[in-house]
């Protein structure tokens, strides 16, 4: 047994012993406090000594969960993302006033006692049996730090956040076992630092900088002492005490918090009742959270680049790690969006679309040669309330876009021209293309089976005018379909699968284009991105580049910023320079005599390839200069709406064509993007213009119109009597138009595949 000293005092065994129990036995009584009967808490001490040995030595302070903020490319601010709106600042950015504040109401022997303040536990044990319940807690802030580190880890997750909040007799001594660590380990104003920026002050506002700035829009630095004691006094209860919806009860409590100031001399007493006198004087900041927030109308290039970062390995093996690095966040993201590329897309799409219309549109812009995404806009804002939509219509599926993506029509040709040209046929290639014929058959594909049209169906031209022979040129130019079935006939499907696959061209669910000849005349839905993207490698002379629209990121960790590396643009010869060159050639004759007069522009070089779809369900023009590309789509997200007789941007149209509504908004936008850029030529191809019709190059598409350049229906008239852009071919329904045939057309099964958008069924052809 342990011997007594003499004169009745404890051995030096006996006082280790005591002062061990004593130690226990306060973590257990702290942890206690809460529980209803004395006997509970014996209970609790005997079993907690062996719990308390066996907790690991270790805790880790967490990365504080801070704000994220996204950056253009020349580093203006675009938006903040957070999952809890903190901004971490150091122990000098916080005002006096508010470290005394804090440390007289939530602790007043702060700086007095260690880990644990055994004469605040029995104050408020006493203070607790006097009043039959818990009406005193005595946790230091150093325990608190310790409870909102747990709470900090456990995120959004609700089990965990039970675990963290749980008022078990565990939790407690574990709780106490990482206070003794970090009391030893940080120091006093290190653990005051670090509680001020972790806890929660109300209204979404974690840490003092963001309540700072959420209550009074000034910086923690800046509180005055009324200011301080308000936040100080929100933390206990901040539903209670939140100043916002309970004035008074808030300023009762403040007063309270100045009070205590002034009885621990942190001010004068004059000072507190001065400072009680004053009203709240809040200057309250909205949150302003997410990509909805962002300004220049980019929010969807905003979505889009949080799309990217959850869905790139390089920021994570899996999409779990990836979302607790976004949603950790204190990070810096400075983007690949130009603003004046931005502002040039929003101000077009504005002008030209009206958000309330019936109809939607979306527009891209992409750097040839290095991938960088520029612009991204669309008709309908970002948002959920009327004419607006969270489904960013530029972009795939896995991206946030539309199910499908949407069928291009004749934006697709190109891709066929690519190939057979990439395959040795010539640009002076001629083919019989008369106005109606049978589709041929057998068209060879990649696998052993070839198409093969066993009911012998037919396919035409929009009208009769509409009859070879043509070379390529005037084909591209005037979007004849028989020209283009011949073609793929020639050549067969796999050269085109082929050219789409090292064009990265997949559909707008991401899947492969599938092996059928509709792929030929624009059946398949794809993306903006997808099409803008595409189009950037024939400006680029042939090299394709993966889409980036992430430039740097830089995170934040203690006060150090680290640099997270980044993807960067891989880019891959997917054709010869000359097949772009060529193909160059031939779309600069879309915008200058062609279905795309609309959309060429005046002071540079351009070239490109309008699209509208069966019933007028989707138009496109494709288009680019050789330092931008760009792809616009117009058309109804669910494809539910054709564009006859309809009014957008308050201009009344007939009849929509890819030349006539889509094609303006690219030239608009494209203008502004390059507004004092560079002017460089296309590396243009001489392709004889012989005229191998005999007819004269004047001769219109619609009976004597001299400029007809118009096409209809899927890809230009191969269904439904549809146009293909061109402000004076005679389809355009002016005075030199004429009138609109509707082809009766007999195509083989399956020959155009039925599409679904959103979830709604879309049966119909496509061009």
């Amino acid at each position: 047994m342990p011997k007594k000293r003499s004169g009745g005092g404890l051995s030096a065994t006996q006082q280790a012993a005591k002062f061990l129990g004593v130690s226990v036995l306060a973590g257990a009584v702290m942890a206690g406090i809460a529980l209803p009967a004395a006997g509970a808490l014996g209970l609790a001490a005997k079993g907690s000594v062996k719990g308390f040995d066996e907790i690991p030595a270790n805790l880790k302070s967490p990365q504080l969960s801070q704000r994220t903020t996204i950056l253009d490319s020349r580093g203006n601010q675009l938006a903040t993302v957070y999952s809890r709106d903190r901004t971490v600042v150091d122990l000098k950015d916080i005002s006096p006033y508010m470290q005394k504040a804090i440390v007289a109401i939530e602790d007043s022997r702060f700086y007095k006692h260690g880990a644990i303040d055994l004469k605040g536990v029995l104050r408020a044990l006493n203070k607790n049996a006097q009043s039959g319940g818990v009406s005193q807690g005595a946790s230091t802030l150093t325990q608190q730090l310790v409870k909102n580190y747990f709470i900090e880890e456990a995120g959004d997750d609700p089990t965990k956040v039970a675990e963290a909040t749980q008022q078990t007799l565990g939790r407690k001594v574990r709780e106490l076992k990482y206070a003794i660590q970090i009391e030893e380990k940080l120091g006093k104003k290190k653990i005051l630092e670090n509680y001020l920026n972790i806890t929660f002050f109300g209204e979404q506002a974690y840490g003092v900088e963001a309540a700072s700035q959420r209550y009074f829009s000034k910086h923690a630095k800046d509180l005055n002492v009324q200011e301080s004691a308000l936040l100080a006094g929100i933390v206990q209860s901040p539903s209670r005490y939140d100043p916002v919806n309970d004035e008074a009860e808030a300023t009762k409590r403040r007063n309270t918090v100045l009070q205590r100031m002034a009885e621990l001399g942190d001010i004068s007493q004059a000072e507190a009742d001065r400072a009680k006198e004053k009203p709240l004087g809040l200057h309250v900041s909205q949150p302003k959270n997410g990509c909805i927030t962002a300004t220049k109308s980019a929010a969807f290039f905003c979505k889009y680049v949080e799309n990217v970062f959850l869905t790139d390995p390089a920021f994570g093996k899996t999409r779990e790690a990836r979302a607790k690095l976004w949603n950790r966040g204190g990070l810096t993201i400075r983007t690949t969006m130009d603003p004046q590329a931005q502002q040039s897309v929003k101000a077009s799409l504005k002008e030209h679309v009206y958000k309330s219309d019936s109809v939607a549109a979306a527009a891209t812009l992409v750097e040839p040669g290095t991938g960088k995404v520029l612009a991204m806009g669309q008709s309908k804002p970002y948002g959920y309330g009327n004419n607006e939509t969270e489904y960013n219509f530029s972009v795939n599926r896995d991206m946030g876009g539309s199910n499908y993506g949407f069928p291009t029509g004749s934006t697709f040709k190109p891709f066929v021209a690519a190939a057979a040209i990439e395959g040795g046929k010539p640009a002076t290639q001629a083919y019989s293309a008369p106005y109606k014929m049978n589709y041929p058959s057998p068209v060879q594909r990649c696998s052993s089976n070839p198409y093969v049209n066993t009911k012998g169906e037919t396919v035409e031209n929009e009208n009769e005018s509409e009859k070879g022979p043509y070379r390529m040129k005037e084909a591209m130019a005037k979007s004849i379909n028989t020209y283009f079935v011949q073609l793929i006939s020639d050549i067969g499907l796999c050269p085109v699968v082929k050219m789409t696959d090292a064009l990265h061209v997949v559909q707008g669910d991401g899947s492969k284009l599938p092996e059928t000849p509709s792929i030929a005349l624009g059946s398949i839905g794809l993306s903006p991105l997808t099409m803008a993207n595409a189009y950037a490698t024939f400006a680029a002379r042939g090299m394709y580049c993966t889409p980036i629209a992430i430039e740097s990121i830089t995170q934040k960790i203690g006060n150090e910023q680290k640099s997270i590396e980044v993807p960067k643009s891989t880019c891959s010869r997917a054709m010869s320079e000359k097949t772009a060159d060529t193909v160059n050639t031939l779309l600069r004759g879309v915008v200058d005599s062609g279905t795309g007069q609309q959309a060429g522009l005046t002071d540079r070089e351009s070239a490109g390839k309008t699209g509208t779809t069966d019933e007028r369900k989707n138009a496109w023009f494709v288009g680019y200069t050789p330092n931008l590309a760009g792809a616009v789509w117009v058309g109804s997200a669910k494809q539910n709406v054709k564009m006859t007789g309809i009014s957008i941007g308050g201009v009344y149209h007939d009849l929509v064509f890819g030349g006539q509504v889509p094609g303006p908004i690219w030239k608009d936008a494209m203008t502004g993007a390059l507004a004092g850029k560079a002017a460089p030529d296309f590396n243009l191809i001489d392709i004889p213009d012989d005229d191998i019709n005999g007819k004269g190059r004047g001769k219109g598409r619609n009976d004597g119109d001299k400029n007809g350049d118009n096409t209809g229906g899927l890809i230009g008239g191969l269904i439904g009597g549809l146009t293909d852009g061109g402000t004076t071919g005679g389809a355009t329904g002016d005075t030199n138009g004429g009138t609109f045939p509707t082809p009766t057309i007999s195509l083989p099964g399956n020959f155009i595949e039925g599409q679904t958008n959103g979830g709604n069924k879309n049966g119909g052809t496509r061009g």
